[in-house]
């Protein structure tokens, strides 16, 4: 598979450019990457640029985008009078919704079924309530039937919920986490489940980008981000839930967190070590191979499948 853009992520990297090669230097280390295998450089978090790159890619048609570290979108060059993007988005628009949601809504169901059979597999006591787990199956059959899209979003949100549930059940109590809450967070659970979530987005928003889909065009999620939130979904679980609830278990210190009435602060480091690990669980690959083949789809020259992680 040749993903068709080039993230260059974090800091300190120097990028130049050749005719021919773009050139990548980092910690002493050198990369070259020919200029005609990449349609679109990403880059995230601070670099420098040498304008030989700006140039080579913008002569030849290329696209740059930049974001925060964090993975939010600042803006794009392209050639003067080029919008390649136009095309995808166009079909982006145009694409059947159903379709698209109802594969979302499974995948992401069945990865978080797996989760939950892992944690009961492990387990001494009981996780499960009498018939639980053949409830989100059922509802996982359901969706299958399902006609409209607001009907697919009501059960996966359904489905969601209890998966939560389940999931607070092999946290300590004392933690007060009982299900998943906006923010402010109020306990240390989901405080870290969302600085893993907002790495995701991060990736799965630069990703997104680069193969020039709109990311506010959902077809599960509506609204602002949508298509992030569609794409982040089926890999939560896999890429943040399990390596979060591993470290969970496996023991805070006290002082690495500070949880009152009104918000959770995590302490630095804590926070780099969360980083640390969702860099270590957070698959690129995946989020850039989900995207290809949603572009594929949308243009017509393939089906639409969630990756397998």
């Amino acid at each position: 598979m040749r993903v068709p853009w080039k993230t260059v992520a974090g800091f300190g990297a120097h990028l130049k450019a050749t005719r021919n090669t773009l050139i990548i230097q980092r910690d002493g280390r050198k990369e070259e990457l020919p200029l005609d295998t990449i349609d679109h450089l990403l880059l995230m978090g601070g670099h420098s640029l040498h304008t030989s790159v700006v140039n080579a890619l913008l002569r030849s048609g290329k696209a740059i985008s930049f974001f925060e570290a964090d993975g939010q979108p600042l803006g794009t060059l392209r050639r003067y009078g080029d919008h390649p993007d136009a095309v995808v988005r166009d079909a982006q628009e145009r694409a059947p919704s159903h379709s698209y949601a109802l594969k979302l809504a499974k995948a992401a169901t069945i990865n978080r079924i797996a989760v939950i059979e892992s944690l009961e597999e492990g387990r001494e006591g009981r996780l499960l309530y009498e018939g639980e787990i053949e409830i989100i199956r059922q509802h996982l059959a359901e969706l299958e039937n399902l006609v409209r899209v607001d009907e697919i979003r009501r059960v996966s949100r359904m489905i969601s919920d209890m998966y939560y549930e389940i999931v607070a059940r092999t946290v300590p109590p004392d933690l007060g986490f009982r299900r998943r809450t906006a923010r402010p967070h109020t306990d240390v659970v989901n405080a870290i489940l969302s600085i893993g979530y907002g790495m995701l987005f991060g990736n799965a928003c630069v990703t997104a980008i680069g193969g020039d889909c709109d990311p506010d065009r959902g077809f599960l999620h509506k609204g602002r981000a949508g298509l992030i939130h569609d794409l982040t979904e089926p890999f939560k679980p896999a890429m943040i839930d399990c390596p979060a609830l591993e470290l969970i278990r496996a023991g805070l210190d006290p002082g690495e967190c500070e949880c009152g009435a009104e918000r959770c602060i995590l302490s630095d480091e804590l926070l780099a070590r969360l980083v640390n690990t969702f860099h270590g669980t957070i698959r690129q690959d995946v989020l850039d191979e989900q995207v290809l083949v949603l572009k594929e789809s949308l243009l017509g020259t393939s089906e639409f499948f969630v990756v397998r992680v």
